[in-house]
């Protein structure tokens, strides 16, 4: 099963170099490429994701690392119960190639799709300028004009706010309430929403519902 869109890495790996840690790997959206219900869109990755490390193999995709977030992915039944199980009790080194492809698998299954607005992958979770977002935008908009999926869900004001190109504060947004992106001719549902991991974990509850709301 096709998870990513390969065709859009060349010019993501260039930016890696001038926006990343020159050690690791950019790290790419996955998921349901083909019309999604929902596009999950991130603020972007860290060296915790273990593929981004060059010698691992594997699927370079979003949140692998994690433990957290996932609570919103069972929360929301884009994952099962086994699968949320097996995220919690594994340790990030545990987890395997043959693991990622198939939670991905699980997730294309329920028409999602994840990635993050900038795709360079940072030693830590530092905040980025607005400035390393705006280089990745020509990107991700192109990424969601081949997607074309029913609801874009942006996480956080800064992710939110470049997106759409205007200021916004997600804790505005409540229910269903949402703003329209045009790519290309085409207009697509965007909704912000608090992040929900770092930081942003005491906001989890109300991203929980605001998704379930939407999905």
């Amino acid at each position: 099963m096709q998870l990513q869109l390969n065709n859009l890495y060349k010019h993501r790996e260039k930016l890696q170099k001038q926006h990343g840690e020159k050690s690791l790997f950019a790290i790419h959206g996955a998921g349901c490429i083909e019309k999604p219900n929902i596009c999950f869109v991130f603020m972007n990755p860290t060296g915790r994701n273990i593929w981004a490390v060059k010698e691992r193999k594997g699927i370079r995709a979003p949140r692998l690392w994690t433990k957290n977030v996932w609570k919103i992915f069972f929360a929301s039944n884009i994952i099962s119960k086994n699968t949320f199980e097996e995220i919690r009790k594994m340790k990030a080194n545990e987890r395997t190639e043959e693991f990622a492809q198939q939670l991905y698998e699980e997730i294309a299954a329920k028409k999602v799709y994840i990635t993050n607005l900038a795709k360079c992958t940072q030693i830590d979770a530092r905040p980025l300028p607005d400035k390393v977002f705006k280089d990745y935008l020509a990107y991700t908009l192109e990424e969601l004009s081949i997607l074309q999926p029913k609801h874009i869900i942006t996480l956080g004001n800064q992710v939110s706010s470049i997106l759409l190109s205007k200021t916004i504060k997600v804790s505005d947004y409540t229910n269903k309430q949402h703003e329209m992106l045009t790519i290309k001719n085409k207009t697509y549902k965007v909704y912000p929403t608090f992040y929900p991991v770092g930081q942003g974990t005491r906001n989890m509850p109300q991203a929980i519902e605001r998704i379930q709301k939407i999905s």
